[in-house]
């Protein structure tokens, strides 16, 4: 078996597509910055490289030949060793078919066409994400995330943080460099119970107060009509 990569330039990426085309366009793009690849074409072949090598990420297509996307993601799910992020792509864009992919495990969904920039940003929020989840600590440019004590610091300096203003805090920090819908945000922090359409955008105030209000530069960001994130130069992330 493959072991990690501990130098930070590249990732290992496992591609299971059954378009050429497609798998071809992805490649080249990603390689030239340095990604490594493996391909698939069937579901079958993706399912015994994801189980035998060692991959920071795998790009799983929906509809393959044989065994589909959705069955490949849940037998890696049930039968691999360690935690694998899954993206998922498919040209099926209904709200039953993307439940559907997050039910088999997949950890983000991605609907053709896209664009390749897209696809690269994803790839690395899934990787940074499963890097927070799997440490206790975490350092994001400014801030550390204390998980054990449910602690954040900016600059070495504490954040009072209310218990919400952690939880969207944390989530910000796992999503990042990706931007959070109000939707999903919403959905993490009340799940399927209203709220009061002002409770958000109170949370986030009070958040601001305390993240950015005493220092020089602000990080919380607001993305108009689509939603947060936090404005951390990503070339500067270890």
């Amino acid at each position: 078996m493959k072991e990690p990569m501990t130098s930070s330039p590249a990732m290992h990426v496992l591609l299971v597509e059954d378009q050429l085309s497609i798998a071809s366009n992805i490649a080249e793009y990603m390689e030239a910055k340095g990604y490594v690849f493996d391909f698939a074409a069937t579901g079958d072949q993706g399912l015994q490289l994801a189980l035998e090598n060692y991959y920071d990420v795998i790009i799983l297509d929906l509809n393959l030949p044989g065994m589909d996307g959705l069955d490949v993601c849940q037998q890696i799910r049930s039968n691999a060793e360690r935690h694998i992020p899954v993206l998922m792509l498919t040209a099926r864009d209904s709200i039953d078919d993307k439940v559907s992919g997050f039910h088999s495990g997949t950890d983000d969904y991605l609907t053709k066409p896209f664009s390749l920039e897209e696809l690269e940003v994803r790839c690395l929020a899934l990787t940074r994400r499963h890097q927070l989840h799997v440490q206790d600590c975490v350092n994001l440019g400014p801030l550390q995330l204390n998980r054990k004590r449910k602690t954040v610091t900016r600059e070495g300096t504490q954040l009072n943080l209310s218990s919400m203003g952690y939880r969207i805090l944390t989530i910000l920090m796992d999503a990042f460099p990706q931007v959070v819908s109000r939707t999903e945000l919403s959905h993490k922090l009340w799940g399927d119970e209203p709220t009061e359409s002002d409770a958000l955008r109170s949370h986030i105030y009070q958040l601001r107060n305390v993240l950015d209000k005493p220092f020089d530069t602000p990080l919380l960001k607001t993305v108009f009509g689509v939603g947060f994130t936090l404005d951390i130069d990503d070339k500067k992330q270890s």
